[in-house]
């Protein structure tokens, strides 16, 4: 049975959960405003595993209309009842470039006591690029969850403001090769003499993957 856009929309409508996230899945396959319309229809489904699937796919359907993802990818940030789903609505903010969202991006982060929701959104903030981060992202630094501190590190790098590279430094002596690898990449992005002189030092780390990385940049500078 071929897919179209009434077969879809009969899915969504379902009352059978299995029926509705087969719809959402099958979104992939229309054109995208299509798929931009029906999707809609998805994202304040019951079940929190539709509403996850259909907005993470707004990170690609969005840009059918920004202003309107922004409003949903708002809404889904702010008043969703499942993590996981406003931490895909965060990325979906960061993919899409919505700089009006920041200010709901920091208030959450601030206010979450979900590790998942501060992840993605400290993951996001350096896709977004919005100087205003870096605050928040310094902020990040000193979280007690790893995986926040190495998307903070991670996007400081994607920020390019290389006030971060003194923030960034300590980082070069931590016990965990990812975080240092993740510092690498980071001060790759950053570039600069400061940092060149951190990546020098990486480049004889112990960890291979991390000496790899380093020695990208040095190689490329030179001498």
């Amino acid at each position: 049975m071929s897919i179209t856009p009434e077969s879809v929309k009969q899915l969504l409508n379902s009352e059978d959960l299995g029926d509705r996230l087969r719809a959402v899945n099958q979104i992939r396959q229309l054109e995208p405003a299509t798929g931009f319309e029906l999707i809609q229809n998805a994202v304040n489904d019951s079940s929190s595993r539709v509403r996850y699937s259909a907005v993470s796919q707004l990170d690609t359907l969005g840009g059918q209309n920004l202003d309107l993802s922004l409003n949903i990818l708002r809404d889904r940030l702010l008043n969703d009842p499942e993590a996981d789903v406003q931490a895909a609505a965060a990325d979906c903010l960061g993919a899409l470039k919505l700089h009006d969202a920041f200010e709901d991006l920091q208030k959450t982060y601030q206010t979450t006591n979900e590790w998942i929701v501060q992840f993605s959104i400290i993951a996001t903030l350096g896709e977004l690029g919005d100087p205003r981060a870096f605050e928040l992202l310094k902020e990040a630094l000193s979280s007690d969850n790893d995986l926040v501190k190495t998307a903070a590190i991670s996007s400081l790098g994607e920020l390019g403001n290389t006030q971060a590279i003194p923030l960034l430094a300590p980082y070069a002596t931590d016990p965990d090769w990812q975080v240092r690898y993740r510092l690498a990449q980071a001060l790759n992005r950053l570039g600069g003499t400061e940092a060149k002189s951190i990546l020098e030092t990486l480049a004889n780390d112990q960890a291979e993957a991390v000496a790899t990385e380093a020695t990208k940049y040095v190689k490329a500078t030179g001498d």
